[in-house]
Parts: C-alpha cells; structure tokens; sequence
C-alpha cells in the first residue's frame, strides 16, 4: 500500500467538458487564475468551486470542466497546487524557519496537517518536514534556529537549584523569626 493511502485516479470522461466554447473557456481560465492566483483566494479554507462559481456568476459543472480542460487537474489539486508552490516558498525561507508544520499549513490555507502532508507528497514525493531538512542539507548555512530544550540533567539541575533556593528562604526566615521571638521576650523579660 501506498504511503498516505494515495492511490491513482481513474480518468473519467465528462461530455459537458466538450459543450463549454474555447472562447468561453478563455475568458473564464483568466478569471480563474485572476480569483485563485493573483487574489490569493487558495490560502482561504472555505474557499469552493461553488463559491468560485458565484463569484464568476456560473456553475460549479463549468468551473470543474474548465479546470480540467485547461489546468488538466480538478479543483482541489488546482488549488492544491498553489498551496504546495507557497509552502515550499515557506519552508525554505529563513525567516520562517521556527514555524511548526501545522503553522505552514494553515498560512498557506490546508484545514489540517494531514491533507497537508498528503497533498505535498502526491505532489512532490516527500513529506514536507523532508522537504525543509533536504533544502538545509543543500545550504547550511540556514541551520534552523530553534531554542534549545533543557535536557534532563539540566532539568534536574534547574529544580535542585530552585529548591536549594527555597530552602535557604525558608531559613532566612525562620532566623529572622527566632530573632525576633527572642528580642521579644528579651524585652517582656526587662
């Protein structure tokens, strides 16, 4: 079985493809690229073909046959595409280099962080935590700058310090109330 559960599509033949004009398919290709590409609509999650279609003022059956004969792909890996294109942008740029996976792909519009992974290994055929490690490989000079996380020992350095601490307060206390019960029954005593 296929990593991810991906398997191939089989190829379906639509006759409604064939009743959009080349002259329409022109006009609305444009349009959709315009919507998609240059508004940037693919980062937004609830983006749909239907409310693509609304906003051209068609039907979802146009816009799927159109972004097939055109972009040969349906609507979701269109959209996919330009998803995956930023990501890989993203991941291999230094100023986003502490964001986590999940932060990637909700920037670049994915819902969740699995059909992120999914689509950017149908696409590219590597996981995108592999992608981002690849890249650094090839420059090292963009070594991730993540804090570093205490280590056990240094855990447990960390907390015995912080009770010495607390030890030594508690006894600075206590001497200071001794003295202070003593300086007072010295004063009740004269």
């Amino acid at each position: 079985m296929a990593k991810y559960n991906i398997s191939e599509k089989k190829e379906k033949v639509a006759a409604y493809r064939t009743l959009v004009s080349p002259k329409l398919m022109d006009e609305m290709q444009e349009k959709i690229l315009n919507i998609i590409v240059m508004q940037k609509k693919y980062r937004d999650k609830d983006y749909s073909a239907k409310k693509l279609a609304e906003e051209l003022g068609t039907n979802t059956r146009y816009i799927s046959a159109i972004v097939n004969v055109r972009f040969h792909m349906n609507y979701t890996s269109f959209v996919n595409k330009y998803r995956i294109e930023e990501a890989m942008t993203i991941l291999v740029d230094k100023r986003y280099q502490d964001l986590r996976m999940e932060e990637v792909s909700d920037m670049v519009g994915f819902s969740n962080r699995q059909s992120f992974y999914a689509s950017f290994y149908r696409m590219i055929g590597i996981t995108p935590r592999e992608y981002r490690l690849m890249h650094l490989k090839q420059h090292p000079d963009m070594k991730v700058t993540k804090k570093a996380k205490p280590k056990a020992k240094d855990k447990a350095k960390t907390k015995a310090k912080a009770k010495a601490k607390t030890t030594a307060k508690a006894k600075t206390t206590a001497r200071t109330r001794s003295k202070a019960t003593t300086k007072t029954k010295t004063e009740s005593e004269a």
